[in-house]
């Protein structure tokens, strides 16, 4: 959407004419006044009208986002705005920084140098904080910017240094911005200014074709003709002007400095400077982030200072901060006098603004010493209309009608504003986009976002009145602009290390030890080591029998011992308890699908306007689970559905819109709860959003009195409570709905087996929903397809942030700014410590290093009462600091905690430190998670694995693709008990949705009448084709050796032609060329494939003759078949023998059609068995085939 046709309406009048004419001199400075919701009218306008790239500095990082998302309504989707982010970097702190934000910055500079494709004039939002961060020196962005072109010529070694020296990562597949793998003659590069990586593919050293690819697929997808590469990180140490860093080390005493800082600093400066990767370079930017962001400036662009004596009030404050911070550090000798910082102070920045030859001051305000007397306070007027409700704004947007007011009203709610219009008698145009004002006496309606409105005085005296969501219905949406970052999904055997664990279907579970060659014809094979040392050597061709553990617990699994029965035991264990799973399943179903429920009544009115005051922008996914869910709920059969969603994904929301339809319905509805605290919560919710409406909401739980619970039991009986929420205090024997209608269980899995009974039993005969946030894997959605209904939300709420990840040493300082960077804007902090014997150690030691926040205590050994107590008092932010252990793990909400330190982070399990990490950035706020690890300590490989890839999960929702499994492996725990957790523990995940799936396809097959069961399809292929052929993938074609299985495994699972022909279509694709020995081993797939079809189950060949085993005898076809197949074949009862000649380069192909043939004389002999047995039973039906078909 776009409202830019608004936007000459403020350029024709004669106040911004007379602006505009005053900057085409060569140096002019004007100062300007506008009201705040005009604000991003005015710089929109400003860029129209100038016609040169334009540069606006906010006072704050959340007015730069602000502007910078609210900027696209005015100027479209297209508009090349580009937001200068802060990498919220920690000054004089090691820690490992989120490069999205450097990225973002490289984008928003290679803007301002012309670099960004079909971009002359951009515009850059920028706050004083992004400035005041150096960055890489505009001579090296400039000579290391390189455009790559068909036809080019390029030396491929040189090019990969060069791309390493400007920091990209040389990575085996490329998914993520800023790496870059190389394969053979092609090279892959995801340049940081780009939303799609390239493929740029040479012949010898010229390049002969660039394409762009999807990370995910690793396909290719359309072709380009040139590429823009940018350097990948504004801090690269070699490229850096080595005079100037020379002159300051020399600058940096280190003498008074601890021995440690004496050691470390010299020597990872001397590393970087060797170019070697340092991973906390960020603590040395100081030395190499040489720039900044006015040096990009170009002479003819216009600065836009907004509300500069805010401005000027941050950059004071933070440079102040600076000044301690570095006083702190010089005392204890963690930092060297003189030690240079990536930091640009207030003085250097004020001279930037005033040396621009065209500025522009903006302010809301024209008093205060903000701007000079000579400002030009712009046409443009707060609106006059404040929220009255709709009613109030149609009858004055009638009434404007008649005055030839000019109306245009931008809603998120456009077609129902449009129909109560027009139910009112007033007529609205109803239009997507504002690309030319309105006539006299019109109102249009476009869908989209403002968070509120206001008038512009045009030229010719009307006034053209904007509306948003915030005057008409009262209610105020924030949107963002998200941009999709790519995660990685990988297939299933990518993650495949050397140690891993992996469970082969027919020998168990083992350790993979790395891949050995054996044979004459180099054979690559798997070693998996099993329990007693024993090993197993598996060829590449049975990958398929071979699937990556995934347990239920952070443990390693037991091996199991080979040779003995074993495996065959846990497999049929947990064969049976998939079967007796699969029938509760389907028995508890089927007596819902008999059961006459209660149908709830269409929307109304009311449910409309509940919908509309939601005050954030739904996601799909939660528009899909609300549709899904009404439609269970007006269906007669009793609803079951279970709702999955990340914590804070908008799971409450459904829960309310089903709740309220309910009550609409005339039913009473129940709300259980697992905690107290989040009864509390709940309840706060639900009365806040239903009290315009009249529906009573209670609450029943250990918050409430003896008495005052007996008096909700009683209102309960009689109806006169339509929504009760609780613990599983409802669940007891003395309470008795009038009429219940729906049951909403959250966290089902927290209550008791006694409780589980009596909730199995109300599934039978009212509406049941249950919310859980733990995800549940794809893969078990599928096995249940059909017997539970699942909804999934999976995309973040729109006015999410990621929440920005450190890794960093143990650091008291850091804690120390961590948490005053929380407090200063009012928000509070989890301090993640957890052993409880020394926790109140841990609050004195928090309590003196800030002596300025209030600290509270709560870990699970306290009396329950107690606990809520304190959780109780943090939500009503009676402290800042809440000290605790995992006990936050579970379902609480709390948008104002948005600082969460975890003390020794390497001890945590991954699925447990993403949980954990889950509990903050609730609200619209940026939240930092610190996740701290001991100073100078050898981690673990597998804590640092753990901790790089939370670091790389900082997407939201990342739970769903990283290698997060072991979450949802513990979701289904939740969802199937402890009982089906114990099996999986025992097989391993992939294998036992599998037995599942199969359990619940043959009992609903039974259910369904039918007498015989569809056999099962084989686990993997039988057919072995060994003919003597060097079939393989050497290790020079594709190097990575999980790429390598990954690839092989695909082979030997796929079993159709066109499966085969997209897999060598990609293979070529992303490998090049393929050497003969791959060629070879496509053929032989193929041929394995074919022998499948036709139940040959071995191919065999000697020098002289290739034997084709049969699945089954010839029995009576044997002539018949020996007559089609003719001479050189020879056709025996349970083999056929075919002569060959392998000096023919054509033998393979021949022995193939000996194969094709063979599969079609089966076939047409299944077609006359057929037609005979129809002949049989009814004899005119085959006089009536037409003649070509029989």
């Amino acid at each position: 959407m776009s409202l830019s046709g608004l936007l000459p309406l403020l350029g024709q009048t004669e106040q911004f004419a007379a602006l505009v004419n005053s900057l085409r001199a060569p140096r002019a400075q004007a100062a300007l006044i506008a009201p705040d919701p005009a604000i991003e009218c005015t710089v929109a306008a400003l860029w129209c009208e100038t016609d040169a790239p334009v540069f606006v500095l906010t006072p704050n990082p959340e007015s730069a986002r602000r502007l910078y998302d609210r900027l696209f309504t005015w100027l479209g989707d297209d508009s090349p705005i580009f937001h200068f982010a802060e990498s919220e970097d920690i000054p004089f702190e090691r820690y490992v920084p989120d490069h999205g934000a450097s990225h973002q910055r490289l984008r928003a500079l290679a803007a301002l140098r012309g670099e960004v494709k079909g971009v002359t004039r951009p515009l850059i939002v920028a706050s004083v904080n992004a400035a005041s961060q150096a960055t890489l020196e505009r001579s090296v962005f400039d000579s290391y910017t390189q455009s790559l072109g068909v036809r080019n010529r390029i030396n491929l070694e040189n090019q990969i240094q060069k791309l390493i020296q400007m920091g990209y990562a040389h990575e085996p597949t490329v998914e993520i911005p800023g790496t870059f793998s190389r394969r053979g003659g092609i090279l892959d590069i995801f340049p940081v200014s780009k939303d799609r990586p390239v493929r740029i593919e040479l012949f010898d050293d010229e390049i002969e074709s660039i394409r762009h690819f999807d990370p995910l697929t690793q396909r290719s997808a359309g072709k380009v003709r040139t590429v823009t590469i940018l350097p990948a990180y504004e801090t690269l140490p070699q490229l850096a002007n080595q005079d100037r860093v020379q002159e300051l080390l020399g600058e940096m005493d280190l003498i008074g400095t601890s021995e440690e800082a004496q050691r470390r600093i010299p020597s990872e400066l001397s590393h970087a400077l060797a170019g070697e990767v340092v991973s906390e370079i960020a603590f040395y930017a100081g030395f190499f982030n040489l720039g900044s962001v006015f040096d990009y400036l170009p002479a003819e662009s216009l600065m836009v200072a907004l509300r500069p004596g805010a401005i000027e009030e941050t950059a004071r404050s933070q440079d102040s901060r600076m000044a301690r911070l570095r006083e702190i550090k010089e005392k204890r000798g963690d930092v060297p006098v003189g030690f240079a910082q990536p930091y640009i102070e207030w003085g250097f920045i004020s001279d930037a603004i005033e040396a621009r030859p065209k500025s522009v001051k903006l302010s809301p305000w024209g008093i205060g010493g903000e701007l000079s007397s000579d400002s030009i306070r712009l046409p443009l007027n707060h609106p006059s209309l404040t929220s009255g409700g709709v009613d109030q704004a149609i009858n004055v947007m009638k009434s404007g009608i008649a005055e030839k007011k000019r109306t245009i009203v931008v809603t998120n709610h456009a077609n129902r504003f449009h129909e109560l219009a027009t139910e009112k008698g007033v007529s609205t145009i109803l239009v997507n986009d504002v690309l030319e004002a309105p006539e006299p006496g019109e109102i249009h309606v476009v869908p989209g976002h403002l968070l509120t409105g206001f008038s512009i005085n045009a030229i010719d005296g009307s006034e053209i009145t904007i509306l948003s969501d915030a005057e008409v219905f009262g209610i105020q949406k924030e949107r963002r602009r998200i941009r999709k970052r790519v995660m990685r999904k990988g297939p299933a055997l990518e993650q495949l290390k050397e140690g891993s664990y992996v469970v082969h279907v027919e020998h168990g579970v083992a350790r993979f030890a790395g891949t050995e060659v054996m044979g004459s014809e180099g054979q690559e094979y798997l070693v998996l080591e099993y329990a007693d040392d024993d090993k197993l050597y598996v060829p590449t061709e049975h990958l398929d029998r071979i699937q990556i553990y995934h347990g239920t617990s952070d443990t390693a699994p037991r091996l199991t011992r080979l040779g003995t029965q074993e495996w065959t035991r846990a497999r049929s264990r947990a064969k049976k308890a998939t079967e007796q799973l699969a029938g509760e399943l389907i028995a508890l179903y089927a007596s819902r699908q008999v059961a006459n429920g209660f149908a709830a009544t269409a929307d109304t009115p009311w449910q409309d306007s509940l919908e509309a005051s939601f005050p954030y922008e739904e996601t799909p996914d939660q528009l899909a689970t609300i549709e899904a869910v009404k439609a269970d709920m007006e269906s007669t059969q009793p609803m079951d559905r279970l709702v999955c969603g990340d914590v804070g994904y908008g799971k409450t929301e459904i829960a309310l819109r089903a709740a309220f339809k309910t009550v609409q319905s005339g039913r009473q509805v129940g709300i259980l709860v697992p905690t107290t605290v989040l009864a509390q919560q709940h309840l706060e919710t639900f009365s806040e959003r239903l009290e315009p409406f009249p529906a009573s909401v209670d609450m029943l739980s250990r918050f409430r009195t003896d008495r005052q619970q007996k008096e909700i039991v009683k209102k309960i009986a009689n109806g006169s409570v339509d929504i009760v929420i609780g613990t599983h205090r409802l669940l007891q024997k003395d309470i008795h709905f009038k009429d219940l209608g729906l049951v909403i269980i959250d966290e089902e899995h927290k209550f008791g087996v006694s409780h589980k009974e009596r909730l199995k039993q109300l599934r039978t005969q009212v509406d049941v929903m249950t919310l859980s946030a733990t995800p549940i894997p794809r893969t078990l959605h599928m096995s249940l397809a059909g017997v539970r209904d699942t909804s999934t939300i999976e995309t973040p709420p729109e006015e999410r942030l990621p929440i920005k990840t450190y890794v960093s040493e143990e650091s008291d300082d850091l804690t120390r700014e961590a948490i005053l960077r929380e407090l200063d804007r009012d928000g509070q902090v989890f301090y993640l410590h957890n052993r409880v014997k020394d926790i109140e150690l841990i609050g004195n030691k928090i309590q003196e290093l800030v002596p300025e926040a209030i600290v509270g205590i709560g870990h699970g050994q306290m009396p329950e009462d107690e606990l809520e107590q304190v959780m109780a008092a943090f939500e009503r932010r009676e402290f800042n600091i809440l000290l605790c252990t995992t006990i936050i793990e579970s379902g609480i909400d709390l948008p104002n905690v948005n600082t969460l330190i975890v003390d020794r982070a390497d001890m945590f399990g991954l699925s447990q430190l993403y949980q954990l990490r889950g509990r903050i950035g609730r609200g619209t706020n940026r939240a930092y998670a610190y996740l701290m690890v001991p100073r100078a300590k050898q981690l673990t490989e597998q804590a640092e694995q753990r901790l790089n890839t939370i670091l790389a999960a900082t997407e939201l929702g990342a739970g769903f693709q990283i290698a997060l499994r072991d979450l949802e492996i513990r979701g289904i725990g939740n969802l199937l008990g402890s009982e089906q957790s114990g099996q999986i523990s025992a097989i391993g995940f992939d294998l036992y949705t599998k037995l599942l799936s199969e359990a619940v396809r043959q009992l609903k097959e039974l259910e369904g009448g039918q007498d015989a069961i569809t056999p099962s399809l084989p686990e993997f292929s039988t057919v072995r084709v060994d003919i003597g052929i060097d079939a393989r993938i050497p290790d020079s074609y594709i190097e990575d050796l999980a790429q390598r299985l990954s690839i092989y495994q695909r082979l030997a699972r796929i079993n159709s032609d066109t499966e085969l022909d997209d897999l060598d279509e990609e293979i070529r694709d992303r490998f090049g060329p393929m050497p003969t020995h791959v060629k070879l081993l496509m053929k032989t797939s193929r041929m394995r494939i074919l022998a499948g079809l036709a139940e040959i189950d071995l191919v065999a060949a000697n020098e002289k003759r290739a034997t084709l085993s049969l699945r089954q005898p010839t029995d009576g076809a044997r002539g018949p078949l020996q007559k089609q197949l003719g001479a050189g074949v020879d056709v025996g009862h349970m083999q056929i023998r075919v002569e060959i000649d392998r000096d023919d380069v054509e033998w393979i192909d021949e022995l193939m059609a000996v194969i094709e043939q063979i599969k079609m004389f089966k076939e047409q002999m299944i077609q006359m068995m057929d037609m005979a047995q129809i002949s049989v039973i009814d004899p005119l039906a085959v006089s009536s085939i037409p003649k070509g078909q029989a």
